[in-house]
């Protein structure tokens, strides 16, 4: 395999682009008008990595976070899933833009009334808990959040269904209780490692491991300055060293993960290292609200008819800061195989443009119309990295399976775009996937900007085509230095399997 510097162009193009959004921008935060109602099955980051966890480098990660923006207090019901969705990771390995194997997870939330003798009558209390937390299905919670996991290959609803099986036994599942505060749960993480499962998988003869649990966000960004226009001085965000100039306003955010770890050989198809991978959530077609909500019931609504899909999530920041917003809640409905319909965003993207106005910089966004770059980042993949043996072109996140993990420490913040700035060797990280580390707004800045171009040159190196060389990027050499002054790698996470860090309680 090829040591190529620079994949992030895709995702380059839309951290950008985030920089002039005007909507919520959290890796994938409230991006669309619709989701915005029904926040339970909004996707906020997907993860798609080799696992770099000693002695698990033969597996894959795949990582699907939902439900944005959880304060750490938001009791007394804090946040658990929606029994009525049905939230799924996809896998692509054969490149034709169809999903081959699908892990679909489902919830059930089953209250309890602890109750209090007040005088004469026995009272339920207010709390999901009744006191302290340690274990899974505590006498003490009023909540039990369980869930199964069925992988299905073939298409997702008519393909072959079989459970993913708890190695100890039974297909049914645990989710910890959200970190509701240290005097409630004293130890959260050996709490939440309590329910970190080994698992069979069918058809696969290797193990995996499965997590369902509220994690603290991964993603760090600096959302006020963006939605302000970019309200940040040029000389800040093309000084390097000033890659941690400003506060991440996810610190204190939790989200909901799901998790799973699953061998390379059980997703690969034969001959082709490369898969990909997207997440979605679907919900029921009709909801009926119950006027008269029965005691003991955790919803007041029934729901069905047909899966509808209402959020999609592939390459981070795509429905943010690259689709337009008419076309926002049909990307999230969309499928890969029908991206076509969303070309344009591509090949003329507007987030270059309006950036170099916000910014100040005229005539500063790259003329290499249309942006094969682009294209071949985030549609195809990159040729000699992680570009499929056949592909349909379309928007998901790509791995190369038999580029090995690099370890935590070793691993360069900028991915592949690093190997550009500093002449590393890592080539496992973004636009090669994603791993928790990989700061893909600064990546992306480099890529939109044209900074991949410059790393091109004249001769085609990467596979842009003859259109994307150094005089088609007005801001030289400047565009490899564009960061939005927040360090994604200074956030911390776990050496180890589900490497997302422990949620921030509601208490310290």
């Amino acid at each position: 395999m090829t040591s190529i510097r620079p994949a992030p162009l895709r995702a380059a193009f839309l951290a950008s682009a985030a920089l002039c959004a005007s909507a919520a921008f959290a890796s994938s935060h409230r991006e669309a008008p619709f989701i915005t109602t029904v926040p339970k099955a909004d996707a906020t980051d997907f993860y798609l990595f080799m696992s770099y966890e000693p002695g698990r480098t033969d597996y894959v990660t795949l990582i699907a976070n939902y439900l944005p923006l959880q304060d750490p207090y938001g009791g007394p019901n804090y946040f658990s899933l929606d029994p009525n969705a049905l939230y799924e990771i996809h896998v692509d390995n054969n490149g034709d833009a169809k999903e081959d194997i699908t892990f679909q997870f489902r919830f059930k939330n089953t209250l309890k009334s602890t109750a209090l003798t007040i005088g004469d009558k026995s009272v339920p209390i207010p709390l999901i808990q009744s006191g302290t937390v340690s274990d899974p299905r505590a006498a003490s919670l009023n909540l039990n959040e369980t869930f199964t996991v069925d992988v299905v290959r073939g298409d997702r609803r008519s393909g072959t269904r079989a459970s993913v099986t708890n190695a100890a036994g039974g297909a049914t599942f645990d989710k910890p209780v959200d970190n509701i505060g240290k005097k409630t749960i004293g130890d959260y993480a050996a709490y939440a490692a309590k329910h970190i499962y080994t698992v069979s998988i069918p058809g696969c003869s290797q193990p995996g491991k499965v997590f369902v649990g509220q994690r603290k966000d991964p993603f760090a960004v600096n959302l006020g300055t963006i939605f302000d226009l970019v309200n940040a001085p040029v000389e800040v965000i093309t000084d390097p060293t000033k890659i941690n100039a400003a506060a991440n306003v996810l610190e204190g955010k939790n989200v909901t993960t799901l998790a799973l770890e699953v061998h390379k050989s059980c997703l690969v198809s034969s001959g082709d290292p490369v898969i990909g991978g997207w997440t979605t959530a679907s919900m029921r077609q009709a909801r009926l609200l119950d006027p008269l909500p029965k005691a003991g019931h955790q919803s007041g609504d029934k729901a069905g008819g047909a899966w509808v899909q209402v959020s999609r999530l592939g390459m981070p920041l795509v429905n943010e800061v690259v689709i337009g917003l008419p076309d926002k809640d049909r990307f999230n409905a969309s499928k890969p195989k029908d991206d076509a319909q969303f070309a344009a965003y591509v090949t003329h993207p507007t987030l270059p443009a309006l950036l170099a106005t916000v910014l100040n910089l005229p005539g500063s966004a790259p003329t290499n119309l249309p942006r094969n770059d682009l294209v071949t980042t985030f549609l195809t993949g990159i040729p000699s990295l992680n570009k499929p043996v056949t592909v349909t072109p379309s928007e998901q996140l790509r791995l190369n399976t038999s580029i090995p993990a690099v370890p935590f420490a070793q691993q360069n913040r900028l991915g592949v775009v690093g190997n550009i700035l500093a002449g590393g060797t890592d080539n496992a990280g973004f636009p090669n996937g994603r791993r928790p580390k990989d700061d893909v707004v600064d990546i992306s800045l480099v890529a939109v900007m044209g900074g991949l171009c410059m790393a091109n040159g004249n001769n085609d190196a990467l596979g842009f085509g003859p259109a994307c060389k150094p005089s088609a990027v007005p801001l030289g050499a400047t565009s490899l230095k564009l960061h939005d002054a927040v360090d994604q790698a200074v956030l911390p996470l776990l050496p180890a399997f589900p490497y997302l860090y422990t949620p921030v309680g509601g208490t310290q």
